[in-house]
Parts: C-alpha cells; sequence; structure tokens
C-alpha cells in the first residue's frame, strides 16, 4: 500500500483531551509564542517545595560558536520527582488504587501493587540505600528483570536525590561492566535469575563478572543488592491467586547463587524491620535524576544525562495527551524499563497521572503466540504500546491468535522504536484495533525524553507510517546538507531549534562530546541524526538515520523506504537494506528478507520483489542483491545491527563486538546464507 493512503481519525473516545485539529494547533501555537505561560501552567499542577520563577523560567543555546551548550529549565525551583508521583496521589485519596499489575513470565506468576504499598516499599528501600551510604548524587546501577522491584530501587534513588543509570538486563557482562566504570556507581541492584521463556538467565552471576571487569576498568562497586526473584515463581504455582506472598512464603533455591560476603546483601533481609517511610530529599529541578547509556558511533555508550524538573514536566504531559490517558483506564507499554521508553512511559509518565499499568516479565512467543493478546484481554488494557518489530513478529502468525481473544477493550495503540513500515500500521490498525482504535506512531529518542512528533488521539487524522505533527512545545525543521531551512514539502535532516523540557542536558562526563555529536553539525540546532520527508499535509514521515540513507546513481532515498515495499510483499516478514560499493553505481542496494512462518525463500519470491521496488519507487532502486535472512542481526532493544549487515554484504567477516546482539548465532547464518554469485 502507498505511504499516500490518508485514513480519516476514528474516535477512539468522546473524552479525548484535544477534540480537533484546530483545538490542537491552537494550543501549539501557543506553547510556541507563549512558552513560559504553557508549561507554568502545567508545572503548578505539580508539588514545588521552593517555587518557580516565571520571570525566569527557562533559558538555553544550541549554538555552539556562541558558549558552551546548555538548556535550564525552572532553575532555583526545588521539588523531588518521587514525592510528586506517589505521595501526592496517596494524599489525593489513591492510596488504594492499583499503580501496577505485574503478570510474569510464567501466566501463574502474577501479582498487582497500590499506590499507597509502593510508596511504603520506595521509602523501604531508600532507608536501605541511605544506610549503604547512598547520598545525593551518588550513582545507583540497577540491572534486573522486569519486576515491582525495578520501579521501586529507581524511585528510591529519586527519593534521596540519587541518580539512577539503569542497564537493561540483557546486555553482556562487558557492556555493564563499562557502564557501571563510567558512571562510577557505588551501589548495583539486580537479581538472582529470571526465566525468559523457558529459558533460565542466571543474572547475578553475570552480575559478578560485570564487578570483576568494572575493577579492571579502575573502579570497584561497594554494593551489591540481589533480588530474591526465582522462587517466587515456585511459589506462585502452589498457591491458588499467583499473588506474591510474604518472604517467609519463599522456597530456599539459593544454593547455588554466586555470593561475596560483605558486598552482596539479599533484598528480603534488608527490607526487614527498615520504616516504612523515608523524608524526601528536595533537589533542583536542575539537578540529575537518571543517567541512560545509548550507543554512540565511536563504540563508547554514551551516558545520556536527564534532569528533574523538566523531565517530570515532560513525561507526564506527554504520557496524558498521546495516550489519552483517563482515571479507570488500564496502560500497558511493552517496553522493558531499562529503555528510555520504559523510564518515561512504564514508570515516570504514568504514575505521574494516576494511572494503573501493566508490567510485563515474558515475551510475546511464550507459552503461545497469543500472549500479548491474553494479557489485554485479562486486564482490559486500554492503550496499548509497542513496538513494530514485534508488530512484524506476531504478523507472521496470522490473526488466528488474536481473534482467540477479546480486545474490545483497547482505545488507543501506540507504536515506538523505529518507523513502522504501512503494512504492519495496517495490520495493527486493522486485526488489533479492529478499525475502531487510534495509532499513536510516535518518534521520540533517549536524548528527548519524551514523544516529540505523534499523531494524537481525538484530533489528528492518521497515516499509515508517519510520526504526523510536532508535541506542544515542539518545533522541527528540515535542513539540507548545507544547513539552509527547507519550506514545505521537503526531505532533509531533522533538527530542532529550541528546546522543550524534557530534552537531555548533556553526556554524564563529556559536555565537549555532547556538543560535537548533537550540536557541531549545525550549530544552532539539536541534530536527531534522523531524516526526514515532510509531505503536502505537512506530515513528518521519518526516514530513518542519516547514515542509513543510500546514494546510488545519484538518486537519495532511505532504507527504510526501500524496506518498507519489500514488507508489502505478503510473504515478507521483515527486510532490512544496507548499501555496498558498485563500479558503475557508486553504492547498489543489499537486501536481507525474512520470509513468513512457513514460506520458502525461493528465486521466484526474489524476482518478485525485485519488480516490486522497481514499480514502487523506480529503476534505480532495483536491489543488485536479496539474501534469504532467517533472521536479523538485533539488539536486545530490537534496533538492527546494520553494521553488521553492510560487512555479510561485502563477505567481511571481521564484524567487530556483537554482544549487545539478542541472538549472536544469527552473524554465522548470515554469511552461510550469502548468494554464491554476490
Amino acid at each position: 500500500m502507498s505511504k499516500n493512503v490518508y485514513l480519516p481519525y476514528r474516535a477512539t473516545s468522546e473524552k479525548a483531551h484535544i477534540k480537533s485539529m484546530e483545538h490542537y494547533r491552537e494550543m501549539h501555537n501557543k506553547s510556541l509564542e507563549s512558552t513560559e505561560q504553557f508549561w507554568s501552567e502545567i508545572a503548578s499542577q505539580f508539588h514545588w517545595e521552593t517555587p518557580y520563577d516565571i520571570n525566569n523560567f527557562y533559558s538555553y543555546n544550541f549554538d555552539v560558536t556562541k558558549g558552551p551548550v546548555q538548556v535550564k529549565w525552572m532553575e532555583g525551583a526545588t521539588t523531588n520527582v518521587c514525592y510528586n508521583l506517589l505521595d501526592t496521589n496517596v494524599r489525593n485519596g489513591m492510596g488504594g488504587k492499583v499503580a501496577f499489575y505485574w503478570e510474569g513470565n510464567d501466566p501463574e506468576d502474577y501479582s498487582k501493587i497500590t499506590y499507597k504499598k509502593l510508596l511504603e516499599e520506595v521509602c523501604r528501600f531508600s532507608n536501605v540505600l541511605k544506610s549503604k551510604g547512598v547520598v545525593k548524587g551518588d550513582r545507583v546501577a540497577i540491572y534486573m528483570p522486569m519486576v515491582f522491584e525495578i520501579v521501586i530501587a529507581m524511585l528510591s534513588c529519586a527519593r534521596i536525590g540519587a541518580v539512577h543509570s539503569i542497564v537493561f538486563a540483557g546486555f553482556s557482562s562487558d557492556s555493564l561492566a563499562e557502564r557501571m566504570a563510567d558512571c562510577k556507581c557505588k551501589v548495583l541492584v539486580t537479581a538472582d535469575s529470571v526465566y525468559r521463556g523457558d529459558k533460565l538467565l542466571n543474572i547475578k552471576s553475570l552480575c559478578d563478572i560485570a564487578m570483576d571487569k568494572a575493577k579492571n576498568f579502575g573502579h570497584e562497586v561497594s554494593t551489591c543488592i540481589v533480588v530474591r526473584h526465582l522462587p517466587r515463581l515456585y511459589r506462585s504455582m502452589n498457591t491458588s491467586n499467583g499473588t506474591n506472598g510474604s518472604n517467609s512464603d519463599i522456597i530456599d533455591l539459593h544454593s547455588d547463587v554466586p555470593w561475596t560476603d560483605g558486598r552482596d546483601y539479599w533484598w528480603h533481609d534488608e527490607m526487614d524491620d527498615v520504616e516504612p517511610s523515608c523524608y524526601p530529599v528536595w533537589v533542583s529541578a536542575e539537578d540529575p535524576l537518571f543517567m541512560l547509556y545509548t550507543s554512540g558511533s565511536t563504540g563508547k555508550p554514551k551516558g545520556v544525562l536527564h534532569t528533574t524538573g523538566g523531565y517530570l514536566l515532560y513525561a507526564a504531559t506527554t504520557f496524558k495527551y498521546v495516550f489519552d490517558y483517563h482515571p479507570g483506564d488500564v496502560y500497558w507499554c511493552t517496553a522493558d524499563i531499562g529503555w528510555i521508553t520504559g523510564h518515561s512511559y512504564v514508570v515516570y509518565g504514568p504514575l505521574a497521572n494516576g494511572a494503573t499499568s501493566v508490567i510485563f516479565e515474558g515475551t510475546p512467543f511464550y507459552p503461545d503466540n497469543g500472549r500479548y493478546w491474553s494479557v489485554i484481554e485479562k486486564y482490559k488494557v486500554t492503550q496499548f504500546y509497542t513496538a513494530p518489530t514485534a508488530i512484524r513478529a506476531l504478523m507472521k502468525f496470522g490473526e488466528e491468535p488474536v481473534k482467540k481473544h477479546n480486545l474490545d477493550s483497547l482505545k488507543v495503540l501506540g507504536s515506538v522504536g523505529e518507523p513502522i513500515n504501512p503494512e504492519a500500521w495496517l495490520w495493527y490498525y486493522q486485526h488489533i484495533g479492529k478499525e475502531r482504535c487510534s495509532i499513536a506512531d510516535t518518534f521520540w529518542q533517549t536524548e528527548t525524553g519524551g514523544h516529540v512528533i505523534t499523531p494524537l488521539p481525538g484530533c489528528t487524522p492518521m497515516k499509515p507510517g508517519s510520526a504526523s505533527f510536532p508535541f506542544f512545545g515542539v518545533k522541527p525543521i528540515l535542513l539540507d546538507e548545507s544547513g539552509k531551512e527547507i519550506e514545505g514539502v521537503g526531505e532533509g535532516y531533522l533538527v530542532f531549534n529550541k528546546p522543550w523540557p524534557g530534552i537531555m542536558r548533556t553526556l554524564f562526563g563529556n559536555h565537549e562530546r555532547f556538543q560535537s555529536v548533537y550540536f557541531s553539525k549545525f550549530p544552532g540546532y539539536y541534530c536527531t541524526g534522523d531524516g526526514a520527508r515532510r509531505d503536502e499535509d505537512g506530515y513528518f514521515w521519518v526516514t530513518g538515520r542519516v547514515d542509513d540513507m543510500l546514494n546510488v546513481s545519484g538518486h537519495l532515498m532511505s532504507t527504510a523506504e526501500v524496506e518498507s515495499v519489500l514488507t508489502e510483499h505478503p510473504d515478507v516478514s521483515e527486510a532490512a537494506v544496507v548499501s555496498r560499493p558498485h563500479p558503475i553505481k557508486g553504492e547498489c542496494l543489499y537486501c536481507f528478507v525474512t520470509p513468513n512462518h512457513g514460506v520458502t525463500f525461493t528465486p521466484k519470491l526474489s524476482s518478485e520483489l525485485v519488480k516490486k521496488v522497481r514499480e514502487s519507487i523506480g529503476p534505480f532502486a532495483m536491489p543488485d542483491v536479496i539474501q534469504h535472512a532467517p533472521g536479523l542481526p538485533k539488539t536486545r532493544s530490537g534496533k538492527i545491527m546494520r553494521r553488521v549487515l553492510r560487512k555479510v554484504a561485502i563477505n567481511d567477516r571481521e564484524v567487530g563486538d556483537i554482544s549487545t546482539l539478542a541472538d549472536e548465532h544469527i552473524v554465522e547464518e548470515l554469511f552461510k546464507n550469502r548468494p554464491e554469485k554476490s
């Protein structure tokens, strides 16, 4: 289906926060023209121990030629994020409201926690951290599965002014060690083990290796606090309701957990007899809240640093409007909390709105391919937020797993992590949303802290694959290679010339790199590193990383554009496109294609795909090679590692570090599958 398909909005709810495009444009213009007034009205909904000054509400410099890059919002005001998320909601009468339903890897393992109980547990663990010497400004590393304790740990850090640095519990020991050493964490919080599907992962063993490696890097972690998680599954299988009981109910299965006395402590032992109250530490609006590492072009991870006040405002506001959240709704974001999506839209945004959410420990395919749909039915989920990678993977199994479950509770569907191809968008819209749910295809980054381009339910007509319009206070700009602004219809670098409250403030310990990576290419602009196209209706189509652009015979195209055409074929599940040097064209297209489940990759399919690309884009875009890919080399967050594909395309086995791949074995499979004449 063409990207020019235009679908009118179908009402998701009569109580949408934004009633029309006219209403949206009015509010957006206000957010740009009267920035202080717009955001101060939102800020007034939160608690400030020291009030902000409306006359000094924000300041910034994006131009490296005029001095150091800096962004400040509500400087001088003090608050505490944890207080706003928990204490305020409890005081407003929501103590008995469910904050999170927890759905374990095994369907029989589930629980829930109220706002009052969550506050008590956070206060207890805050006191535990203080007993280990953690004070304001200290860093605490967290490497955990999707359990309540990861939320408790991060909010405890926020409560006492410590800075949490969560590392996704799928990264290698090398990656964890590098991140712990870089942030110089005082404490590591982890778990003993976890099941992912039917595979047991011994997390504590990996952490021990990482702590040893961090010591070799010159940093020693003084304390490791370990959640006793694995025995819960055994206990839940022997109870009638599958909910977590007291510590005395937990079966002792930890004889094999590696242990270092004086450094390692059990979470449950430390939490015994600790006071369930802890006075919050009031911090400046510009004090750091958390840091989150993201990959860098040099190979060394970047510690993206977010601060307190602005991030709170932005996570809360984007959550409220983008998902059209209202009291009584049940929201579910499938992202791991270890990624920015989990930070903003599993924890901080939902709790700031007093929401009830689902935390999911498992996978979409365990114990069967209908797990997502069964969870939606079980909790009557109203807003569902997941990645195009998951949608495309589930499409392979057809509609039967979906039809077994009642999804009538859904009102809003979300997409995150990468541009969604139109075919996946339409499948999502038709088979999951039953053509009655709005789809929020969100564009944002770890660095932006929250959504910056997205449709809004209740007001934005939808186009499959388009990120749509900017969020309040955000002004996207397209620049050409020379830095000249592109007006109207066109394609170029996606940049921004003024900040919003949730944008990152620096890279931890390396402000020079922060300026060089994001602000040096176009002084005066934050450069996302992505390209985008603006159509005749003003919609933005994110075309992918600028370095993923292809130049074939002088024709510029994006990998996402070609991949979208390939995945429109009914027999194709996924596709990834890279460039390969060509003696005449300069570059040619090398395409990796994963067929649907049960479909055999044949020369006939390959020919059909070449023809489809020629017909959809043009003769210049015809791929030189289409290779069968049983799977694609993806990081554990679902991102395709394209540098590996480029190595396969040129048959260079020096692929570099692949420890962050979800499945390292797929690399060898791809080399084996290279066409003989390629």
